[in-house]
């Protein structure tokens, strides 16, 4: 996933996340003249701007708080036994991805942006380690929170069939396909010779722009979780209407004293039965569906903010080879890093639904003081 803007200069820093920088040199006859291009003369160092200092900041605020609150969750995951269950294990296998996606694919993204002309100044082997790192972390990152999504339906709608047992099982083949297919699409550019990360002339280092490469990973990687957890999300909110609606109806209560008559030609004989009353509380709702309830939301929440954050860079990744075009560098930087920061919101939102991880971070908190 292409790095893109901000760019330094090798002889000073010029961040180009805003609008073109002009620097001022004097040249031989003395006339004070501008460079276009954030360009600066030798020894002399441009501008900073006040926006790029701020865009920069705040890029490195979102790669510490992604980095940390992931290792979080993962920490607490780990310490506490009732965690070691599905569906925490399908939490921790995103919290995994999302974390290495913080630690070793944004911090040189944001370096690869500062460089000068956006080029790659840290050779052709670190660069295939790079893209070949980040393509798989964001896919399994995606990847995960579509089997997050396949677990909860399969928990609402399947609940007597998807036993403990068989939701464990289920899990571990999610998460073991998830990565699969993850390195399947991140190592197929060097596996097969699908096209070229690294371009020496241009040092330029950046996802294969190969057509049919780009056909492949962004299928593989977004378009069809995104089929498959919009389909899933869908028949939750059906399911859980269904369920929640049916629970709205009240059974009313057989009348106090019911009596029956037999034979009225001959001696009357009744029967009296006291206090049979029959009642079925039904219009509150019970705490498994309460919990299920905050789970399908969590769920919706979880799939909206992964689609707003994505579909943006995987439009414009699919697009682009395919029309040989290209988005302005400020676009393609403004797409990238919203997708990155889908990884910093997951693990704040399915913390947010669950109190026990509330409970498990004070309790860490409190034992570590």
């Amino acid at each position: 996933m292409e790095a893109a803007n901000l760019s330094v200069v090798s002889t000073g820093v010029s961040l180009r996340l805003g609008p073109e920088v002009f620097s001022s040199s004097p040249n031989p006859s003395g006339v004070v003249g501008s460079t276009p291009g954030g360009a600066a003369p030798p020894g002399r160092e441009p501008p900073f701007s006040v926006f790029s200092v701020l865009a920069v900041t705040l890029l490195a605020l979102l790669i510490a708080a992604t980095f940390l609150w992931n290792l979080l969750v993962l920490v607490t995951i780990l310490r506490v036994r009732a965690f070691h269950r599905v569906p925490h294990n399908l939490v921790a296998s995103t919290a995994v991805s999302d974390v290495l996606v913080a630690a070793l694919v944004m911090p040189l993204s944001l370096v690869s942006e500062l460089s000068a002309g956006r080029r790659w100044l840290l050779g052709r082997s670190l660069c295939h380690v790079w893209v070949s790192f980040d393509v798989m972390c964001c896919t399994a990152s995606i990847w995960n929170v579509a089997a997050i999504a396949l677990d909860r339906y399969w928990t609402i709608t399947r609940h007597l069939q998807y036993t403990l047992r068989t939701r464990r099982r289920a899990s571990v083949l999610m998460i073991a396909l998830t990565w699969a297919l993850s390195a399947l699409i991140a190592l197929a550019p060097l596996l097969f010779g699908w096209g070229e990360a690294y371009d020496a002339r241009l040092q330029r280092c950046q996802v294969s722009q190969e057509p049919s490469y780009a056909v492949f990973s962004t299928c593989g990687a977004f378009y069809l979780p995104l089929g498959v957890v919009l389909f899933v999300y869908w028949k939750i909110y059906k399911a859980a209407k269904f369920r929640f609606g049916r629970r709205c109806r009240a059974v009313l209560p057989l009348p106090s004293t019911v009596q029956v008559k037999e034979a009225p030609q001959e001696t009357e004989m009744v029967f009296t039965a006291r206090r049979p009353t029959v009642a079925f509380q039904t219009s509150g709702t019970s705490w498994r569906e309460q919990k299920e309830k905050r789970a399908a939301v969590m769920v919706g929440i979880l799939i909206g903010v992964f689609v707003l954050c994505w579909i943006p860079f995987f439009l414009a990744e699919l697009i682009g080879p395919l029309c040989a075009c290209s988005l302005p560098p400020i676009w393609k930087s403004v797409f990238l890093w919203l997708g990155y920061s889908n990884s910093f919101f997951n693990p704040l939102i399915y913390t947010a639904f669950n109190k026990n991880y509330n409970n498990a971070f004070k309790n860490l908190f409190t034992k570590q003081r």
